[in-house]
């Protein structure tokens, strides 16, 4: 007679691993509806007929990357193949785990020498390290992206980085500035909570570089006036390869950063060369202002939540 108790067991093993997919199944689900369900913050970049979409963190690092990056007067490939980077390293999250000791956006490794773990999971400090790298490859901007990417990351599955190339390269020409108005972010109703002028510039400076405001750092209002919640970026181009860097290409490097870390910094409204983006109606991107001069080339206007 066949002894029972295995195939009972197997039986409950097979009812055990069928419950524990629907459970997963069941926490994508919550998870789809909760944080990316409809309705949900999105941003989106839109150019020469493709889009891309991802959530607000992803966003806020995105520019950030990309700041970095132009700061340094890099081209806008060597902005691409980073965001591709960080997006098959970690989703373009500043992750505190990973393989081994490896953290942050890039997923770097503290005993492979590439800082502390504060450090890397720092998105300025781990992006200027991964960009100290890059430019050490020789040619890295006419490398297949792979190759280049594999050159600094030395990655066990250095193929994966090709298939984010295309989301990639369609975030840099609009976070760079080169597709103008091509990146806009929905957000969610206002919590009623003020934004802070002072967190703006310091987000500024953090990823761009002190230079990028003026050494007061402050718009508006004279002696004994209530602080302005604005603040005014003048549109200052770094030196760089791009042959159509200006002042235009600039400012929508700065609007649509103002735009990807809306929501963290309570951003109420952005303006630029007779554009406007705000919360209230951010699901209809950017709109031209009234008169189509509300802000011309020269400056970027960032005012926060009231």
């Amino acid at each position: 007679m066949s002894p029972i108790f295995p195939v009972r067991r197997g039986r409950l093993l097979r009812v055990g691993a069928a419950g524990a997919v629907l459970l997963a199944l069941i926490g994508y689900l919550v998870a789809h509806f909760v944080t990316g369900g409809p309705g949900a913050p999105r941003c989106t970049v839109s150019a020469d007929g493709e889009s891309y979409s991802l959530d607000p963190e992803q966003a806020g690092n995105a520019s950030t990357i990309t700041a970095v990056g132009t700061s340094r007067g890099l081209p806008e490939r060597a902005v691409t193949i980073a965001l591709a980077t960080a997006m098959q390293e970690s989703g373009l999250r500043n992750i505190h785990h990973g393989d081994r000791d490896s953290l942050g956006l890039f997923q770097q490794r503290p005993t492979q020498g590439w800082g502390t773990a504060r450090q890397i999971t720092d998105p300025v400090y781990a992006t200027g390290a991964f960009y100290d790298h890059l430019v050490r490859v020789p040619g890295y901007s006419r490398l297949p992206l792979t190759v280049a990417a594999q050159r600094v990351q030395r990655s066990g599955f250095p193929q994966a980085y090709a298939k984010h190339e295309p989301g990639a390269s369609l975030l840099a020409a609009a976070l760079t500035g080169r597709a103008p108005a091509a990146f806009s972010c929905s957000t969610s109703p206002s919590d009623g909570k003020a934004g802070d002028p002072s967190a703006v510039r310091a987000g500024l400076r953090r990823d761009f570089g002190p230079s990028v405001l003026p050494a007061t750092g402050v718009s508006g209002g004279g002696k004994g006036a209530a602080p302005s919640r604005t603040v005014s970026v003048p549109a200052r181009p770094v030196p760089t390869a791009a042959a159509d860097n200006g002042p235009r290409r600039r400012g929508w490097e700065l609007a649509s950063w103002a735009v990807a870390h809306a929501a963290e910094l309570r951003v109420e409204r952005v303006s630029f060369d007779g554009r406007v983006w705000t919360a209230e109606d951010s699901r209809d991107g950017w709109r031209w202002s009234a008169g189509g001069t509300d802000e011309g080339p020269a400056a970027v206007r960032i005012t926060t939540a009231q």
